[in-house]
């Protein structure tokens, strides 16, 4: 199989009037920070919001109208949901789709705003793997289309649309396209476009870490499934990627970045604050990895892939959170105090520096003991604060144990 850039122009004729053509935002802080000329492709000004309805109404344009009246069924995070649901209504088609009981709320209110009488979902399991499995077993026993988010040839076709937009709006000038990877589709559908019209150009992939299902499986050549899976980033957290969009990636990426999920949240953040553009988590994906990308970025003619903007604002506490423990201004300690007057005292007047603050502070006092734990959370000014507040905090004898973010007890208490 291979797909061609003739079938990717026939897509974007068929999805005219519904599929928008995002634009690329010169970004002139990232520009500066990292010595290149930096683009966003701005995906989260589709209808739903992401790049997935490029696929999806592709898939489902493509079925012949005996599969068409009989329905489709699919399986998704959120993202890939929304497209299906748009392209069920706009061409009055039914559609089940599976999601993970730990979807965002917001997310499911937007499907069911998006297909309406068309759409019926179902809440299975908790990650999306387990969605896949219920919608396979409804596909079987009914006898009608899946409509798979990322390996299949009309959605990876789908959303080799973006490819083609950043070819042409670039006018061919452009050096490194940077594209983030849960199943593979949208980084498959950009590089198999732009590779064959600029073999030149070099096409990376970022992943979440504890998500990186499409790295371990590049690095052990062949489809992988992982062990453990970090859904924080859940419109890119996949245990296992599709075998198509492998065996694409594996013959034209260059690499695929792990990113950190602090720093995922740090990017989340910032693009906010300073460009005014709310992200999702895997929307942030490819911005986060410039950092690891700069030596091979430096002079170059750079596009992101903004691929969605579908955030549920209750998460932002969260995600601000792991943003500061990630610039390390923000640690967890537990404290253990002697149970007689003035210790509290002694913390705050000898260890807690000038611009250092109290975020946290759980303490129960025993009357049967002798001494007593207390959980404190402490934020810093600058990351460089904490080595100096450490040195004054041994100097007052308060024995202290620092919480990890590895650690089972730092989930469970923080």
């Amino acid at each position: 199989m291979k797909i061609t850039t003739q079938q990717i122009d026939e897509a974007v004729k068929q999805a005219e009037g519904v599929v928008l053509v995002t634009p690329l935002q010169f970004s002139k802080r990232m520009s500066e920070k990292f010595h290149a000329k930096v683009y966003m492709k701005r995906e989260d000004l589709q209808e739903v919001r992401s790049f997935k309805i490029r696929g999806a109404y592709n898939k489902i344009s493509s079925l012949s109208d005996s599969e068409k009246k009989r329905g489709i069924v699919t399986a998704s995070t959120g993202n890939h949901a929304q497209g299906v649901a748009l392209s069920c209504a706009l061409l009055k088609i039914k559609g089940v789709i599976f999601m993970p009981t730990v979807t965002p709320n917001q997310k499911i209110e937007k499907v069911k705003y998006f297909g309406g009488k068309f759409i019926e979902i179902r809440l299975v399991g908790n990650t999306f793997d387990d969605a896949v499995d219920a919608s396979g077993k409804y596909r079987d026993s009914h006898n009608i289309s899946y409509v798979h988010p990322f390996d299949d040839e009309e959605t990876i076709v789908g959303q080799g649309t973006i490819g083609k937009e950043i070819y042409e709006q670039m006018e061919g000038k452009v050096d490194i396209v940077i594209s983030p990877v849960g199943g593979g589709g949208i980084v498959s559908g950009i590089a198999l476009y732009l590779k064959q019209k600029l073999p030149g150009i070099k096409v990376y992939g970022a992943e979440a870490a504890g998500a990186a299902s499409m790295a371990k499986s590049l690095e052990e050549n062949k489809v992988v499934e992982l062990s453990g899976l970090d859904t924080f980033v859940d419109g890119a957290a996949v245990n296992r990627v599709g075998q198509l969009t492998f065996e694409i990636c594996r013959k034209y990426l260059e690499n695929v970045v792990i990113v950190p999920v602090g720093r995922v949240c740090k990017t989340m953040i910032d693009l906010y604050q300073k460009e005014g553009v709310i992200a999702e988590p895997a929307g942030a994906l490819s911005f986060a990895a410039l950092s690891s990308l700069r030596k091979e970025i430096k002079g170059k003619t750079v596009v992101c892939i903004l691929s969605g903007g579908n955030n549920d604002f209750m998460r932002y506490p969260e995600i601000l959170e792991k943003s500061l423990v990630y610039q390390g201004l923000k640690h967890y300690f537990l404290l253990e105090f002697t149970q007689k007057p003035g210790q509290l005292r002694r913390f705050l007047d000898e260890a807690l520096g000038p611009a250092d603050d109290i975020v946290r502070f759980e303490y129960m006092k025993k009357t049967n003991k002798e001494k007593g734990a207390a959980l404190v959370g402490i934020e810093l000014k600058k990351k460089g604060d904490f080595t100096p507040f450490l040195k004054r905090l041994e100097k007052t004898g308060i024995q202290y144990q620092i919480l990890s973010e590895k650690e089972m007890l730092y989930d469970y208490i923080i």
